[in-house]
């Protein structure tokens, strides 16, 4: 039971600290609105995110107003939409994106995830409409979020997806080249997405949910900044002894607000995301609480090594706080939405091999990074098989969002603004990977995960 002295004891953390709820997202599924007829697809889809969560917002705002806990977004989930519509006989599902764009608008929420497909093995025509149409339907919409799942430890690596994605990726950058490219910063490829995370770009609603269900993601890299800030010359023990603690206190703060929100709409409660999320605003990045276990700066030797005594120590007081936690779960390492990870690479501390390499350890894969506009498909779908890689071999989550900036290169700086941030562009190994990428087929599935 939750009481009102563990909220009370939260204030100095919110006042000062920048601790938050970042998300509450709301599960729907849309599989019983398919229908053969794309008209009527868009009208069943619209009805029910618009009744479902109609109230979403209203219930987040008065969870704020009550126990003085900001909660930065309020947003929905949606069954991949290229299983929910793969019975419409339609050539394109762009107007399936702008009917999700109008219907988010429509409840207040900033973002929609779902726009998705799942490819591990293989395509279906559904699959290949949906990634055919995720350019423009980026490029025409506000709040929509697309993701693609194009590996598993279980079955392997399409590789013939991770070649259409880069070439996607590239047409996404071009679409959107008026705004630094910034279609690309509202898509992500998996490698092993979890079906019930609540952050976007990657959130989707998984098929093994309920009808409707909510899903909390918690933050406040901050508060575990200034935890570790009294731990300065001690060794490891009370350094893991302090993360785990005030990672409790976190995720309690964010159980807290899972279930109110559940009870008032009537809603199950699924999980909480322990993801430690930085934002652009000063005292929140994660590369901040790296440097404060011990590196001069994130990329240094040693990065590598802190950040996963982080992120275990978040997932080992996160679980004693919370029966439920799911999602991604652990700390994300975005460039351009933390001003540490900006500093790191304008210092030249900070490379994109240095990033995948800590992608082994995070939560997640390399985030929000901007790239020359030049760089080559082929480059950008070698950059993804890399990451997908990581994920399989380790039967992690991985991910890639990735912007290669139309017009700009090294020494530059793409500008996304609110959350998204700003970020220098990194420069890419100039070697190629064409002939890797144009074999085609699937990589198959590693030893251990013949597990049956």
């Amino acid at each position: 039971m939750i009481n009102s002295f563990e909220v009370l004891e939260t204030n100095s953390m919110i006042l000062e600290f920048n601790l938050d709820v970042r998300t509450i997202t709301m599960g729907i599924n849309l599989m019983d609105c398919a229908d053969s007829d794309i008209d009527t697809f868009n009208k069943n889809i619209y009805e029910k995110i618009t009744t479902k969560a109609k109230d979403l917002v209203a219930v987040g705002e008065d969870i704020e107003k009550k126990y003085g806990i900001p909660i930065v977004n309020k947003r929905i989930s949606i069954t991949p939409i290229a299983i929910a519509a793969s019975s419409t006989k339609t050539d394109s599902y762009v107007s399936i994106a702008k009917t999700l764009d109008r219907a988010a608008r429509e409840v207040g929420v900033n973002f929609i995830g779902g726009f998705s497909a799942i490819v591990n093995k293989g395509m279906t025509p559904s699959d290949r409409k949906l990634i055919a149409s995720i350019p423009e339907a980026l490029s025409t919409t506000e709040r929509v979020c697309s993701s693609v799942n194009v590996g598993s430890t279980k079955t392997g690596i399409n590789m013939d997806a991770v070649k259409l994605i880069g070439e996607t990726i590239k047409e996404t950058a071009q679409l959107t080249k008026e705004a630094d490219s910034i279609g690309c910063a509202k898509f992500v490829v998996f490698c092993n997405a979890p079906d019930d995370n609540p952050f976007m770009a990657g959130a989707f609603h998984g098929v093994s949910e309920y009808d409707t269900v909510i899903n909390v993601g918690v933050s406040g890299p901050g508060v575990v900044k200034k935890a570790l800030e009294s731990c300065k010359d001690s060794d490891f023990e009370v350094l893991c002894e302090t993360i785990k603690k005030t990672a409790f206190k976190i995720t309690r703060v964010g159980q807290l607000v899972a279930k109110e929100a559940s009870k008032a709409l009537g809603v199950p409660f699924g999980i909480i995301d322990l993801s430690l999320a930085p934002t652009p605003a000063i005292g929140d990045s994660i590369a901040e609480i790296l440097e404060e276990i011990g590196v001069e700066y994130v990329g240094a030797p040693g990065t590598t090594a802190a950040l996963a005594l982080l992120n275990d120590q978040v997932k080992k007081g996160g679980v004693m706080a919370s029966s439920y936690v799911g999602g991604l779960s652990g700390a994300f390492i975005p460039v351009s939405e933390d001003q540490g990870m900006i500093d790191a690479v304008n210092k030249g501390a900070l490379t994109l091999e240095k990033l995948e390499a800590m992608t082994c350890v995070c939560s997640v894969g390399l985030d929000m990074i901007a790239i020359p506009g030049k760089t080559k498909a082929t480059t950008i779908s070698g950059i993804i098989a890399d990451e997908m890689a990581i994920g399989m071999i380790n039967q992690k989550t991985t991910a890639v969002r990735i912007i290669p900036v139309i017009g700009k290169d090294v020494g530059d700086t793409a500008e996304f603004g609110g959350l998204l941030g700003y970020a220098p562009i990194m420069p890419v190994n100039p070697y190629g990977c064409e002939r890797l990428i144009n074999r085609g087929g699937r990589i198959p599935a590693p030893i251990h995960s013949f597990k049956n």
